[in-house]
Parts: C-alpha cells; structure tokens; sequence
C-alpha cells in the first residue's frame, strides 16, 4: 500500500491574529510570557482531556499536535512581527497592468511636489517613479508574488514585501539628495490552479473498518493563499461506490483536510478496490479547480499510528557544514507489533531547498546534511517529518522541525557604487561639474555583508588624500546594509586635476575580518567658469578722419582660462545707436574697421564696447571699450551763426560803445579752428575784437545825420592753407523819446456846455494830442487823473473821446474840471496835462461868470476837484464866519490862542479864491508890499522872470497868490476880470495863444521864487502851446449860478525830469467884487 504525507500546514487567521495583537503592546516580552502560560494551560487540559475520554484518543492526539505546532509558529510569528520596523509601506495586487498608480510620496506622505527630482534608486524593473510627482507607477514587467525572490519561500499568511528606495533631490536649494525606503505589500491573486501532489492518488482501507471511520486524503496544494487558496474539495465516486464512500474535508487551523468517510461495510475479498474521482476548488473568483483519481484499497487492519515524542523539533546548524553531519534526530514509537510497529521516516511537504540541503535516515530518523548550507541563501529551515508503519493499513503522523542554520564569517563586504539623483555612472565613471558646490553626492556607496550579527557590522572608509568623504544616507534600522553618500568636501577645479580614482575599502567585523575594496573613477568636467579677459580692457587709438571706408582702425584680442570649446573665442561689438553702421569686427581675430567716412566734425570721439563670448554653456562673456579719437583735418570754413547781422543803437552814444556782437565758429580743431575777423572796407567808422566778436563804433552816432551804415565782416581760421567766410552787418540808429506829447485841441481855458438831462454815453469832448517822436514814443494813451470824483465821465484810452457815464443830479450842476493827462509809450514814457470844462446847467446865462469860473479853475492846484454843488458854497461861507467869531474869541481868552488863530486866518487866506466868498481886502492885497498905486502898476508892469527849472518836489505845489483887479463899472453890470492886455518877451511859451485884446484875464506862469512859503501848483506838464483862458467864442456863454466843489486829495508826484513845474503868479490889483443882483 502506498501512503502519502499529510501537506505542511500554515498558521491559522487567529494565530496571526493574536501575534499581531501581541506585538503592538508596549512590552512585548511580557506578553509573551502571558501567550507561553495559556499554551501550556490549554496542551494540559488536552492532556487530561485525552486520557479521560478513550473514544476521542485520536481526535485528541491530532489536536495536540495541532496545537503543539500552532505554539512554535505563534513564537516564532511574534519574535519576527515584533521585530518590524515601521516605514513608508504600500498595497498591490499582483499581476496589475503596466503604468498601474501604486502610490504618490508627494500626496501621500508630504513630499515636495515641486521644484524636486524623484529616482528610483531600487525597485526596478518592476517599478517607475515619476520624477517631479513621487508617483510610483507598475511597468511592463509583471509583478508575480509567487515568483518573487523574497517571497518564494513564505509559509501560508507571511506577506509578501517588494521594497523599493527613491532618491530626491533639491533643484531650487541645490541641496544632495536625501534617500526614502519604502516597501509595497504584493496582495495575492488567483493565478494558480490548486493541484494535487499526483494524479493518481492511493489510499488504503482496512477491511475491518467501521461504518464512519474517517480517513485522511494527501492534500491538494494551491501556490495562492488567503481567500485564493484551497476552498474545499468534492468526491465524485462510481455509482456501485456511491453507498461505501463519502467525503469530509475538515478545517484544520488555516488547512482544509479531505476526509474519506466509510459508509458501509467493506469486503476485501468481494473488491479489493475503488477509483474514485476528488476534485479541489480554490476560493477565487472565478474558483480555479482540478482533479485527480483516488485509488481506495482494501487492507487488512493497523490500528495504532506512530506518535512523535515531540510535535516540534528544533536545532541550529552551523553554515558550510561538511556532507553528512548530523543535524539532529527524530523519533516516534508505533505501539503495533509486528509490521505494523515498524515505523519509517521521511520528509514531509519539504521545499526544493531543503530536499537538496537535508535529508533523512528512514529508518533511524536522524536528519543530516545532504548539499552545502549557505546560511546566506536560507536562513532558517522549516519542514514536517512523517512516520509510517508498516501495518496494513500505514499509519502515520508527522511533527515540525525548525533548524536555524547559524552564521559564519564566510563572506566578505559587498560595496556597491551607483550613481545618485542627477549624477550618472557609466562603465565606473562619474562624471560631475567642476562647480558642484561642497557636500553634493557624487555616488551612493551601499555596503552589505551576507553574514549577521557581528560578522555583518562593515565599517567603511576612503582611501587616499582625495576630496571626497562617506556620510550617512538614510538612518536605517538595518545594519546588514548601509548607504552612504560620496560626497564632495572642496571645491572641484578642473584646470588643477581633472580626474580622480576613489577607492572604498569595506571591513567586517569577524574573526578573522575580511574585507573588500570598489572603486569609481570620477571625472571632473570643465564648466564654463571663467570669462574672456582683454587686455588691456581699454583701447584707444588716434584716427583720421576723412578715411576710407573698409580701412583697419585696430586690433583688439582676449584670452580665456578655460579649454576646449569653453576657450574658443568669438567677438562682436555691442552695438548701440551712436554707432550703428560705422565698426564692425571680425568674429576670429578681432580686427575692428571703420564702414564709412567719419567727420570729426559730426563727431570727435566715439566710444563703444566689444565683447569676447566663449562657447561654453551657458557662454561667459568678457567686454573691453575702444574709444576712437577722430583727428582734425582743416575742411571746414569758419562759419557765422548768422547769415547777416543787423544792429540798433541809440543816437549819441560815445565813441567806441559796442554796438552788436557776432559769433563765428569754425568746426575744425586747433590751429584749424582760430579764427581772426576784420572790417571791410575798413573805414574808420568800426573796429571789431577778435575774441568776443564785439563790434564797436569809432564815432558818435547822429540819426539826423545817418540813420544806417552797412559793411562787411571776414572771418579767416589758421589752417594751412586758411578758409575764410564773409558775412553783411547793418547798423541801424535808433530815435530817442526826447520830446513830450502836445495837446493840440480842447484849449485849458475853453468849457464844454452841458444840460442835467444828458443821457449817459453823450459824447462830452475829444482831446486831441501829437508827438514829434516815432513808434511807441508816438503812440499815445488817454486817462482822466483827477476832477472826476463823482465817476460822471470817462475818457477812451486810445482816442482821447470823453463821454457822460450816468445821469446828472441837482448838486451836480456847476462847472467840472477834468485833469486829462496824455502819455506816449516810450521809456520812459513822457506825459502831459489837458484841462477839460463841462458846465452842466439848463441855460447859459452869463458867460461872464462862467469864464469867471474857468478863470478860477485855471488858479485852482489840480489836486482840488471841480465838480458842481452849488450849495458848497453856502456851506463854506456859513463855516468861515464861524470860524471868524471862534478866531475872536480865543484872541480875547487867551493871547496864544489869538496867535494861532490868526496864523490859521493866514493860511485859510493863502489857499485860495473861492465862489462866492466875501473877501478883504488884506487877502488880496500883496503883502510884499504897499497898497500904493503906484507899486500896483510898477508891479503890473514889471517884466516876469524867464521861466527855470527847479527840484521835484513829493507834494504838488500851491499857488502862491492870485490877486485878481475887479472893477465895478455898474451896480447892475456882471463884474469883469481886467488883467493887463501886454506881456513881456519873457513870458512863458503859454502866453502866445493869449488873445491881447481879450477882456478875460491873462495869467502869467512863472518859476516861484525857492524863498517862497506856498506854492501854487496850478498847471503841471502842460505844453507850451496850451492855453488857460477861454476864448470867449459863441461856443462859450454865461451862466447865472456856479458852484466850487473841492476834495482835497494827495497831489499826484511828477519828476521834473518828466514834467515842467510851472507856478502861477498874477499882479495884484486893489478893488472890490461887485455881484450884480442876477448872478443868483
């Protein structure tokens, strides 16, 4: 009969379950201790169990080896769990398409997504990471979880881990890279079909067998696990073997176990045997399933298995152990006699790697070495040992076995180099920059040792005087492999030393130690790191102009530290607008030339920059400036500012004033550019400095003479030969503002009649007025200056044209006296005086009395308004007396009173006549001298004193008398006004439009003598044609009423340069002043 081994069996869910439970606590050690008391608890009561239940002494036994290596596998799970350490950890499924999003380091775990770089340093080729994301993605390669290396070897619940390292590196900061370790948990697929250990399955049954006995079928095995593994199993048996057999799979911790049961009785000698067809379905989806025939024979009865002193060995075996050492031995005792005592062993669900290491003595059980055990390539052997007997039928049980194989120093350090982040190897050649800043990684050096525990601790090391040091990439908990990154510890130059051989040396720490060298080669490239340098960075050179185009102006040259093509040179010029067009250079050698003809005269130096750039990348570029100075050639003539000069000059200038100046300019430079003028034709009347270009006259112009003289100037430089140019000048000679405007029309003493009625803009007068000069000295301008308190008229500045403003009232009635003063525009101007009369009343009744009333306007300073009000009059009459009786009564009081009164009657005298006042006849009489007849006449016939200047004075002069002689020829007669009919020769100019036989009164203007108290200024600026008196033509009539209306007001000021000051003095004559009765 044939008999096959029971499979290995695999932890339970609740195992792992309260392993993983048991590992999370705080204090592991502790609860292992709690987990070993409940085992030992739990294996007693199966003990007592068993021996107090005879029925149930196989299940029992079955159980307690169950239990026994449920025990070992918790231990175990709990020591391995335990000792995990915590990272970056992902879940897949195996056999996902390519370019499958395994998981983001970015998103995540709080990675930088920008501005960083992501490699896959360990993981391919069945993964990728996207460099600027962290995103690792699934490639063509398919990940199948049982073809993995570290996961082909896992017992049933082991997850299956697929590690994988990414470097990142820092592009903003320009930092090393940094190292994350991560690993991906391969989820198990339904990929593999359950398949049973042969197709053809044998199995024998004791005839005596009782109806329900159970026995056990070889087990299927399926590659997939968890939820894809062996779900259950199917017994299709003959239809003449349907009554007989049945089938039981029973759960056995995480195992299904087939079960044949025994429904009837069996008959060895009616049937030795029975085919059976068992099928095994897994729990995937879809289930994957399969086959095979079970072969049932019939056998004489075995009824007691073999049974294990122990369910679980263990022991350690020591690597490279010689063929044929002993490991350890297993026993069980069968308590049959006979064959069916006699007990076998063999290897049960044993891997591919413990049949070719171990193997079994079947009849002794001692387990010994079969191949050579590397403790590198399995650390711990774990397998199930079966013992049969030989009865019919064959019982047998089976019991773990754990060898742990123990470690030698038996391998050297393994140093490996590769390239990190964006430094790359290629055949043990890096090649970096010479600008790679201090402390970036050149290499990431990983060092491992194969062998544990003190044999795998590697120290490692650089040797040599080299620039370059090993730091710690990652803080791993793993000692058996360690990376460290080659890092740079100065500046690289590659102009100094362009390579380096770096040899890492790795030493273990066994006994003996053993060590192992690796090596990189790492060539320093050039960068482009220096610039072109001219010498010397400024050029200057002296050029001539009026050159050729195309001609060589200079050479300029540059070097480069650099080599190769970083030291190739290419030069230009930088060109801006000022020389656009004119140098260009040649890109090889730098040869600058002029393009076209320069003109030191356009411009006499030109300055701008050429650059060497290299062609490195990024090229470095080196700049000098050329300044080119353009040499003077005498090309040029001496040019004047203007193409012809024309001066105005005053008249009577002295000899040798300037009268203009000139500019000349030569282009040229130098001796070129001195440029000496003259006078042609030289005449006398000019002479011109050289230097200034100031022209004077040599004589003193006369405008009545010759008001214009015309000649040429030469300009000659120093230029060999010299260049000349001519140019006209005109001098033109200028009037002078020498004489005072005149007033032609109205005369001062002529009046202008008015009725009250007038509207406004009634034209009233125009004053006309001429000036001997020309231009603005001509050009003249009107104003009213005083007499117009009342704002009754207004005078057109431009033509002189008086016109009434507003309606008249009652007190304006009476005569107005309008002060009209005539300036022409010179500088400064010059100005004078007209006196306009408007009577305003409704007729004219006595024109006696109203050139009475001119008369007395004419005597009148020009600061006293007249302007209408009769009842002024009454008003100053009524004030006089009372003033009078006041004087009295203070003379009385007291005698200084008197004093000052009567000095205040003298001044009240002195200020002139006014209409209607009673008057004494001391107030007109001359106090210089006699009331004598005879001084009156000698006084009358007295020749005035010609007329002559005085100084200005600020305030306007007062009149220092008017004595007028009025004789009464009729009580009923207006009275007359005789004034003498001739004037002497020396009387002013004014005199000569007096009429002689006029019966008005004359007045003579005369100088006041300086010993004067008053003066009287009556007319000012008046022009020696004007006249004071009216001419009594049919224009003028008589008036029966008048009125003097005064405002005193500050007298305008007047320089005596600008205006004559004239004072009125007139003979006094004696008599009295009738009015006759109509005069109110």
């Amino acid at each position: 009969m044939s008999y096959q081994p029971p499979v290995k069996r695999f932890p339970s869910k609740a195992e792992r379950f309260f392993v993983s439970s048991v590992c999370c606590q705080e204090n592991p050690c502790h609860i292992m201790f709690i987990y070993l008391f409940v085992l030992f608890v739990f294996l007693f009561v199966c003990c007592c169990f068993r021996s107090s239940s005879l029925t149930m002494s196989r299940y029992s036994g079955v159980m307690l080896q169950r239990w026994g290596a449920a025990s070992a596998w918790i231990t175990l799970l709990l020591l391995s769990f335990c000792s995990g350490v915590a990272g970056i950890q992902y879940k897949l499924a195996e056999e996902k398409p390519p370019n499958t999003l395994i998981g983001s380091l970015a998103a995540d775990q709080g990675l930088p997504d920008t501005g960083h770089l992501y490699k896959l340093e360990v993981g391919s080729p069945y993964l990728r990471v996207d460099g600027k994301t962290g995103d690792i993605y699934t490639t063509e390669v398919p990940i199948d979880r049982e073809t993995l290396k570290d996961c082909r070897y896992l017992f049933e619940g082991d997850p299956c881990y697929l590690e994988f390292e990414v470097s990142i590196t820092d592009l903003i900061k320009g930092q090393g890279p940094r190292l994350i370790e991560g690993r991906i948990e391969i989820m198990d697929l339904n990929d593999n079909t359950p398949q049973f250990a042969s197709p053809i399955l044998s199995l024998s049954i004791p005839e005596n067998t009782h109806v329900g006995t159970l026995f056990p079928i070889p087990m299927a095995t399926d590659k997939d696990s968890g939820t894809n593994g062996i779900a259950d199993y199917s017994l299709t048996p003959p239809p003449d073997a349907a009554s007989l057999f049945s089938l039981q799979v029973a759960q056995d911790t995480d195992e299904k176990q087939p079960q044949l049961i025994v429904l009837g009785n069996l008959d060895r000698e009616a049937r030795d045997s029975y085919d059976l067809s068992i099928k095994v379905v897994d729990g995937g989806t879809p289930p994957r399933y399969s086959s095979a025939l079970l072969r049932v024979t019939i056998t004489d009865v075995n009824d007691n298995p073999p049974r294990f002193e122990k369910s679980h060995y263990e022991a350690e075996l020591l690597e490279n152990s010689p063929t044929g050492h002993s490991v350890l031995q297993v026993k069980a005792n069968d308590s049959d006699m006979g064959p069916n005592g006699e007990v076998t062993y063999s290897l049960h669900q044993a891997s591919a790697v413990v049949q070719r290491l171990l193997n079994i003595d079947r009849n002794t059980g001692i387990i010994y070495v079969k191949g050579l055990v590397d403790r590198e390539e399995v650390g711990v052997l774990k397998f199930y040992v079966v013992a049969k007997d030989s009865g019919p039928p064959v019982k047998s049980s089976k019991a773990q076995v754990t060898i742990t194989v123990k470690d030698q120093n038996d391998n050297a350090p393994t140093i490996t180099i590769r390239g990190i982040g964006l430094v790359t190897h290629e055949d043990g050649v890096a090649n970096i920059s010479e600008d790679t800043p201090v402390g970036t990684p050149v290499a990431l050096v990983e060092v491992s040792d194969r062998d544990e525990g003190e044999n795998a601790i590697v120290t490692c090391v650089v040797a040599g005087d080299v620039p370059f040091q090993l730091t710690r990439a990652s803080e791993s908990a793993n000692e058996k492999k360690r990376k460290y990154f080659l890092q740079t510890t100065t500046l690289l130059d590659y102009e100094r030393i362009k390579e380096y051989r770096i040899e890492i040396v790795g030493v273990d720490s066994g006994n003996p130690a053993l060590s192992s060298t690796n090596s990189l080669k790492v060539q320093v490239t050039d960068t482009n790191d220096n610039a072109p340098i001219f010498s010397p960075s400024l050029f200057e050179v002296d050029f001539a102009e009026e050159n050729q185009p195309g001609d060589k102006v200079l050479d300029v040259t540059a070097t480069d530290a650099d080599s190769g093509t970083n030291a190739e040179l290419t030069y230009s010029i930088i060109m801006d607008q000022s020389i656009r067009g004119l140098f260009e250079i040649n890109a090889n050698t730098g040869e600058v030339r002029v393009l076209d003809q320069l003109d030191r005269e356009h411009q006499e130096q030109y300055e701008f920059h050429v650059a060497a750039s290299d062609k490195g990348v990024p090229s470095q570029r080196g700049t000098a400036t050329v300044m080119v100075r353009v040499l003077d050639r005498n090309d040029n003539d001496p040019k004047f500012m203007l193409s012809g000069y024309s001066f105005s000059v005053l008249e009577n200038m002295p000899p040798l004033s300037p009268v203009g100046m000139v500019t000349v300019q030569d282009a040229d430079k130098g001796e070129n550019a001195k440029v000496r003028l003259s006078v042609e034709p030289d005449n006398g009347k000019f002479v011109i400095q050289n230097g200034t270009g100031t022209i004077l006259s040599s004589i003193s112009f006369d405008r009545e003479k010759e008001s214009t003289y015309t000649f040429r100037l030469k300009a000659v430089d120093g230029g060999d030969p010299p260049r000349s140019s001519y140019v006209g000048v005109t001098i033109n000679v200028l009037d002078e503002n020498d004489n005072d405007p005149y007033v032609i029309k109205p005369s001062n003493s002529s009046y202008k009649f008015l009725p009250p009625l007038s509207s406004p803009n009634t034209p009233v007068e125009r004053v006309e007025a001429e000036d001997m000069d020309t231009g603005p000295n001509a050009e003249l301008q009107y104003s009213i200056v005083s007499g117009n308190p009342h704002g009754l008229f207004r005078i057109s500045p431009n033509d002189g044209e008086i016109v009434l403003t507003k309606e008249f009232t009652r007190k304006h009635n009476g005569l107005h006296r309008l002060v009209v003063r005539v300036s022409d525009k010179g500088k400064p101007p010059r100005h004078a005086t007209a006196l306009v009369h408007i009577f305003v009343n409704e007729t004219i009744g006595n024109v006696t009395l109203i050139e009475s009333l001119v008369g007395y306007s004419l005597t009148t300073p020009l600061e006293t308004d007249i302007a209408g009000d009769p009842q002024e009059y009454l008003r100053q009459q009524t004030n006089t007396v009372y003033a009078v009786l006041a004087g009295l009564a203070g003379v009385i009081l007291v005698i200084v009173a008197a004093v000052v009164i009567r000095h205040w009657l003298q001044k009240k005298a002195k200020s002139g006549y006014q209409a209607g006042k009673k008057e004494s006849k001391d107030l007109y009489a001359p106090k210089q001298g006699p009331k004598s007849s005879k001084s009156k006449k000698g006084k009358k016939n007295k020749a005035p004193k010609p007329a002559k200047p005085i100084e200005e004075d600020e305030e306007a002069s007062l009149q220092k008398g008017l004595k007028f002689n009025l004789m009464n020829d009729s009580v009923n007669d207006s009275p007359r006004i005789h004034l003498p009919l001739n004037y002497p020769p020396g009387s002013p100019d004014l005199g000569r439009h007096y009429r002689s036989n006029s019966p008005l009164p004359s007045i003579q203007l005369q100088p006041q003598s300086p010993s004067a108290s008053k003066k009287h200024q009556a007319v000012q600026d008046l022009p020696a044609t004007n006249t004071f008196v009216g001419t009594g033509d049919n224009s003028s009539s008589g008036s029966d009423q008048y009125s003097d209306y005064r405002i005193t007001a500050n007298p305008p000021k007047y320089s005596s340069k600008q205006v004559g000051e004239y004072y009125i003095s007139a003979p006094v004559y004696n008599g009295n002043i009738i009015w006759s009765d109509n005069v109110w």
